[in-house]
């Protein structure tokens, strides 16, 4: 006879929310294009409490949403215990030059070039939750 195992999520605090999204280095960036939802790879770092987010997006497309959201997650296999965390928050792109040359330097990311984008997100909420058998 099989068992079948229900994980339940159940709601974190801000604070453990932002202690996970501190200690992962890639996530999702979420935004709406043209009516449509846009997900794309992202990396970055929690510094001072807001996002420096580097991803392969647009950033005209990025920079005129008025809000966007950055979705991190640890879902291990079937069964296992696991965590989601999703901030959303005002963006801008990182406007000064030395400041996105330290940042192109400390995130691995894409090929510099047009769909190179580095965005300083301002969280104004951060939600969270684990999984649990």
């Amino acid at each position: 006879m099989t068992v079948r195992v229900f994980r339940r999520m159940v709601e974190i605090s801000g604070s453990e929310a932002l202690w996970l999204l501190a200690g992962a280095t890639t996530g999702r960036l979420v935004y709406v294009q043209r009516d449509s939802p846009v997900i794309r790879p992202a990396v970055h770092l929690l510094e001072y409490g807001q996002l420096i987010v580097r991803t392969p997006a647009q950033g005209a497309a990025l920079t005129e949403r008025a809000v966007l959201s950055y979705h991190v997650d640890e879902l291990p296999a079937p069964g296992g215990a696991g965590w989601s965390v999703t901030a959303s928050g005002p963006a801008e792109p990182v406007a000064d030059e030395d400041e996105a040359a330290h940042y192109r330097r400390t995130l691995p990311g894409w090929l510099h070039g047009p769909h190179d984008t580095l965005l300083l997100l301002r969280p104004q909420t951060v939600t969270g939750f684990r999984l649990a058998d």
